[in-house]
């Protein structure tokens, strides 16, 4: 008989019923592996499913002490640190708080929080695993790397022509672009616009190159090398990436770029500062020796406070190093050899303004945390059970097995979840079952951080195989 007309001795459902549909959930809303990787499509882990609440004391500290205060006031905390208070291990929710923050602050670049007074953008460095980031001059590409990614330079670029058009052209009606900024960004990257708008691209360059703040870089810096011919090149950001890998020596001339000239570049287009947000901190000193850790404290102190970069002179990058318990005692002798103890203190004798605590969590933090990942996943909306099918009882004995982990809890709960999906009778999770079923959840105290399910276009890389 023909396939054409042979038909499945079990036709099977019209439509097969949900795994979590008794739940009331889509599906399970917990990550199988609760690390934070922002470059993921997957909100479960990318930091988007995030309960503002449980971190409201941190980030008021932060918005009180670096982003209210004005960068023009030369007293600004120009270096802080978020210091873990838990011993249990990683996953306490750190990267998530960053990836928020960060998100937060590149909204409007901070004008909204700081009332107009800074307009500042958000960098997320986090140090490579192994050691490969124990140097200086390792940490000065990383932050280059974190610039690339952000793709602040094409934003500056993008403002810095549309200053130019504005002051060449002013007859020129932008109010139906303006109504699209970022369909606007797009077209300023693009010289076929400028040519369709019969715009002069030579004149653009030449205003944007006559900028005050950019008279102080070398002529080499990628916005100024066509200057003395006719016919300008059309930088983009690609050519600051080839720059920096093919044209600068590692150190002292990477150093001046990104310390001194990228400051002035990022003057030229409007912004008075930018917040570094340094990831796990510790895995630059756990591979450094003695030496090492005060060499490089004394680079940090140079670029930062008192070297004759423009950064230290008017303290454009603020960072906020973001330690694990017990980190201070690994950098605090280097810290304290270098000097940067009296300009940052780390181990303070009383509260400095420096130091933020990042506290462990609570039972009510648990039930938060909880409750905003299955809101993320609900197929209908709850009323005043918004735990379902998870009890309160249940949730606060996860809450102690977990340590008041972050990632434990939610590693935990995805477990639970997935044992209770895989029982035809099983409605609730409440503390019986999770007694019934922990002997069968492993929980991590390490948690990989290192997987990456999509990638940016990696600039860098790019400029390095063209070195090649």
């Amino acid at each position: 008989m023909s396939t054409l007309l042979r038909r499945p001795s079990d036709g099977g459902q019209f439509e097969a019923r949900g795994r979590f549909e008794r739940f009331n959930l889509e599906e399970n809303p917990f990550p199988s592996d609760p690390f934070v990787n922002k470059d993921s499509t997957d909100k479960r882990v990318n930091g988007e499913i995030y309960e503002v609440e449980i971190r409201r004391p941190e980030y008021e500290k932060i918005e009180e002490n670096f982003l209210r205060h004005p960068q023009a006031d030369l007293n600004h905390i120009r270096l802080g640190y978020l210091v873990d208070t838990s011993f249990v291990g990683r996953g306490n929710g750190k990267s998530a708080f960053l990836v928020n923050l960060q998100q937060n602050i590149n909204k409007e670049y901070c004008l909204d929080i700081s009332d107009g007074h800074n307009k500042c953008f958000a960098l997320l460095v986090t140090p490579e695993a192994g050691g490969r980031t124990k140097t200086f001059p390792s940490f000065v590409d990383q932050m280059f790397d974190a610039i690339l990614r952000l793709r602040i330079i094409d934003e500056c670029l993008a403002i810095l022509r549309l200053e130019a058009i504005t002051k060449l052209y002013p007859r020129t009606d932008l109010t139906e672009d303006l109504k699209n900024e970022k369909s606007l960004r797009e077209r300023l990257r693009s010289p076929e616009w400028f040519w369709e708008r019969d715009f002069d691209l030579s004149a653009i360059s030449e205003t944007v190159a006559s900028n005050e703040f950019l008279q102080a870089v070398p002529p080499t810096f990628p916005v100024l090398r066509g200057r003395p011919s006719l016919i300008k090149p059309f930088e983009t950001e690609g050519d600051f990436a080839n720059y920096y890998v093919q044209d600068l020596k590692k150190g002292k001339e990477r150093y001046d770029f990104l310390f001194s000239h990228l400051v002035r570049f990022f003057q030229a287009a409007g912004f008075n500062g930018a917040y570094v947000l340094v990831d796990d901190f510790e895995r630059i000193p756990d591979f450094q020796s003695a030496r090492q850790k005060r060499d490089f404290a004394l680079e940090l102190r140079s670029c930062l406070f008192d070297g004759t970069f423009t950064n230290a002179k008017i303290g454009f990058y603020n960072m906020i190093l973001v330690l694990h318990a017990g980190v201070q005692r690994l950098i605090e002798e280097a810290w304290a050899l270098s000097g940067m103890e009296n300009r940052a203190p780390i181990s303070p004798r009383v509260d400095s303004s420096h130091v933020i605590a990042f506290e462990k969590l609570s039972e009510n933090h648990a039930s938060l945390l909880l409750k905003k990942y299955l809101s993320e996943y609900r197929i209908a909306p709850v009323g005043s059970d918004p735990l379902s099918p998870f009890t309160n009882d249940a949730v606060r004995l996860i809450g102690e097995m977990s340590e008041y982990n972050a990632s434990k809890i939610l590693k935990t709960a995805y477990e639970l979840l997935e044992k209770a999906a895989s029982l035809e009778n099983q409605a609730i999770i409440d503390r019986d079952f999770v007694l019934a079923n922990k002997g069968g959840i492993e929980i991590t105290t390490e948690i990989a951080r290192d997987n990456k399910e999509t990638e940016p276009e990696d600039l860098m890389k790019k400029a390095r195989k063209a070195e090649d």
